[in-house]
């Protein structure tokens, strides 16, 4: 039997520190690089960062759009992204937002979850606006997979707030549902900003992994993700991705220096000490 993606996110994350890096290959960043925007530096770009970072981050999540607009070239460098990291040992979120219903759902669980896929990632984020239960689909597929999902429950832009703060709770509803009985963590994730200013659902009860983008380049720093999670702050998966990609010299050291200090918040021994 295959080891679930609870099971496989738990070890990472006590291996190498809780602290998830995004890949996010924009026209500003691999001209900061020195890149042509052009799949040649796309791949360039992505291919330092695997190899840099795969070894000490416990999650890297490719964002698929900025590979998606360079049509089937930039998507063949983002399979062998993919493919490089999972063969490396390093948990592959990839960041696509999909969200439809029925046979549509279907089709994204098959191209992103399905073990058989060139795009197969251990989880993918999800968008749940058509309806928690339509995420059903993808659900199943994950589990079946040993793979995971994401699902936007309070992300960390502003312009979220107004229609999230309707709907998370459902979110978290359907997550905890969905995570019942698992351990140490079911397939439903979800994703919660940094840049909050107060976690107004419970997640005590998620039983899965919290997704927290916004540290770093968006204002948000460990301290504050320790803050706002620490009923769950062993569940909490910090992101960082500008913060860390604007300059490859100092790539390394600024995921080091991330990973440290959330372990120094986040870990279970962080929270013994306050």
């Amino acid at each position: 039997m295959n080891e679930s993606f609870g099971a496989r996110l738990r070890a990472r994350l006590d291996a190498c520190g809780p602290l998830c890096v995004g890949i996010d290959p924009s026209p500003a960043l691999l001209d900061a690089w020195g890149l042509d925007d052009s799949p040649s530096g796309l791949e360039r770009f992505s291919r330092t960062v695997v190899e840099t970072v795969a070894e000490v981050a416990a999650v890297v999540k490719p964002q698929s759009a900025f590979f998606e607009r360079w049509g089937s070239r930039g998507v063949a460098v983002l399979e062998r992204a993919i493919a490089d990291l999972r063969e490396a040992g390093t948990l592959v979120l990839l960041d696509v937002k999909r969200g439809d219903i029925a046979s549509t759902m279907t089709a994204y669980a098959e191209a992103y979850l399905d073990r058989g896929s060139p795009l197969a990632a251990d989880a993918v984020t999800l968008s749940p606006y058509l309806g928690f239960g339509s995420l059903t689909g993808a659900i199943a597929s994950a589990v079946a997979n040993d793979a995971g999902v994401f699902v936007l429950a309070r992300t960390s832009n502003p312009e979220s707030a107004e229609l999230q703060r309707l709907v998370a709770g459902q979110v978290i509803a359907g997550a905890a549902a969905a995570n019942a009985g698992a351990a140490p963590f079911g397939p439903v994730g979800v994703v919660m900003g940094a840049t909050l200013t107060e976690v107004e659902h419970p997640l005590t009860e998620l039983n899965g992994p919290i997704l927290v983008p916004g540290v770093g380049a968006q204002g948000a720093s460990p301290a504050d993700v320790a803050r706002l999670f620490a009923p769950v702050r062993h569940a909490v998966l910090p992101s960082v991705s500008r913060a860390v990609l604007a300059d490859p010299k100092r790539l390394r050291g600024r995921v080091l220096h991330y990973r440290d200090e959330c372990a120094a918040h986040l870990t279970p021994e962080a929270a013994g000490r306050r």
